[in-house]
């Protein structure tokens, strides 16, 4: 079967395509717009191998933007909507834009983001008028809705959510081969059994990896998109059921926000088209996941992979609950798990997990970061620390930059967080290395309680009883620090570095 946008939009130019709040684009529109896309990227000098910069809300244009500049043979990158005018013109910057195309939906201020990012890039606004912008939405009226003469096969260059720095652009060399239908987009249609009958609902951001890949993928088999412009919990549940979804993506946190609406509202949740709840971004705590199989059943499917795309493994809800904590077994790639010679290991032994048998990315315009993720057999990894059993399930222990090395041991925070989140009275807890004069390190916990107005002394002197206990006295963290909230990202990732930053302030 072809899988394609166009081949829909031909077959059955009506149908959904992406639903937005109650604005809906039909396949023969997304296929008008996204052909307009590639002219106007031809008009304004874009040839294969250059580089396009999208920066953009959760609107359908997003598909159209990244479709068209695909077309065009170019790299498209999105800009994340949430990032400052500053980390936004670094990404214009370092990728070499030659065009960027910018959502005036976003609000004021982005007319300050050509002078930041400097000369070389030809700056256009969809949707409304920017100061210093050329306008699309009037160009895009006047061009032929037809292919461009020349179609090539283009890439995603997805930047790295710079959760531990700044953020990185993952390259590739472009594929010789013109394809209607992006490789990965293949791959997930045949890894999650995606079809023309599928609805999918999208709950982040579209500039993050994941749900821009995984939205391409529903709309090349003919599927229909639903996308939340934000995530709220009880919208969520009320479009599950309303939009009859087959298909779902989600984070940890917006797990905890669904396990906090009230029990009534749970209980009242009936889906019964849901066959597949997607998760990945971060590690999702046991006590959250076994609560989510309870209330939705074992629809669940967990997959670890990152921006990077060099390997992907996944898990079904039964094998998790056999096997709690586990992101599964190898789907895309072969798993190596390589100690600090980086020799192979053996099962149940930590080390820094690598995948082979993918294409090989590159930081683009930096090789010494490259060099760091690959080892001297040319596999590559995410930066992540595990172990594999012996049925060959993946368990994740922590990443290599977030290690804690203390009085020369090495302390993984994933594992503090694990033990720690066994007390009932707290509801999230995220641990940092901090600089320790005495032992190089130590451990600091920041902590969020289950519930507000708890006694903060009371509750620190439990903690730091427990932790005893529980991980002994060279693991636990002695400095403990209740939170009302712990900061993360977007795309539900946990940012390290701000915590670090509240320790060196």
């Amino acid at each position: 079967m072809t899988f394609d946008l166009r081949r829909w939009a031909l077959e059955d130019p009506d149908r959904l395509a992406v639903r937005v709040g109650n604005v809906d684009t039909t396949y023969g529109e997304l296929e008008a717009v996204a052909n307009r896309v590639a002219h106007v990227l031809r008009a304004h000098g874009v040839e294969r191998g250059d580089h396009v910069a999208a920066l953009m809300g959760n609107t359908a244009h997003v598909f159209a933007v990244v479709w068209g500049a695909y077309r065009a043979g170019a790299y498209i990158t999105p800009v994340p909507s949430t990032a400052s005018l500053e980390d936004a013109a670094y990404i214009v910057r370092d990728c070499g834009a030659k065009v960027v195309i910018a959502d005036a939906s976003l609000g004021e201020g982005l007319e300050g983001l050509p002078s930041l990012a400097g000369d070389g890039s030809t700056w256009l606004a969809l949707g409304g008028d920017i100061p210093g912008f050329l306008s699309l939405s009037l160009v895009l009226e006047s061009l032929p809705a037809t292919p461009i003469a020349d179609e090539s096969s283009g890439s995603l260059m997805m930047y790295t959510s710079g959760t531990t720095g700044r953020p990185k652009g993952v390259w590739r060399a472009l594929s010789p081969v013109v394809t209607a239908c992006p490789p990965f987009a293949q791959d997930l249609i045949a890894m999650f059994e995606v079809s023309e009958n599928s609805r999918y609902l999208s709950t982040a951001p579209l500039y993050h990896a994941a749900p821009l890949r995984f939205g391409l993928a529903f709309l090349a088999a003919g599927g229909s998109v639903f996308v939340m412009p934000k995530f709220e919990a009880r919208l969520a549940l009320e479009l599950l059921e309303k939009e009859k979804i087959t298909h779902s993506q989600w984070v940890p946190t917006m797990f905890r926000r669904l396990l906090d609406l009230d029990a009534s509202e749970r209980a009242r949740f009936k889906t019964p088209h849901h066959r597949l709840a997607l998760h990945s971004a971060a590690p999702c705590p046991v006590p959250v996941k076994h609560a989510m199989i309870e209330w939705w059943g074992p629809v669940f499917e967990e997959y670890y992979s990152g921006s990077e795309g060099v390997g992907l493994t996944a898990i079904t809800s039964a094998e998790w609950l056999e096997r709690p904590g586990s992101v599964g077994r190898v789907r895309k790639g072969q798993l190596h798990i390589l100690g600090e010679d980086e020799q192979e290991l053996l099962a149940g032994e930590i080390g820094r997990v690598f995948f082979s048998g993918i294409a090989p990315f590159a930081y683009y315009g930096a090789p010494e970061k490259t060099a760091l993720r690959t080892s001297h057999q040319g596999w590559q990894t995410f930066g992540d620390l595990g172990y594999a059993d012996a049925q060959g399930y993946l368990f994740l222990t922590d990443r290599l930059d977030d290690m804690i090395i203390s009085g020369g041991v090495n302390i993984y925070p994933q594992e503090l967080e694990a033990a720690l989140l066994e007390m009932p009275d707290i509801a999230e807890v995220a641990v940092v290395g901090a600089p320790d004069h005495e032992y190089g390190e130590r451990p600091v916990a920041f902590v969020v309680p289950r519930t507000s107005g708890m006694d903060p002394i009371a509750l620190t002197e439990a903690i730091g009883s427990f932790a005893l206990q529980r991980l002994g006295r060279i693991k636990r963290p002695r400095d403990i620090r209740i939170m009302d909230a712990l900061p993360y990202s977007p795309q539900g990732k946990l940012l390290r570095r701000e915590l670090r930053r509240q320790l060196a302030d």
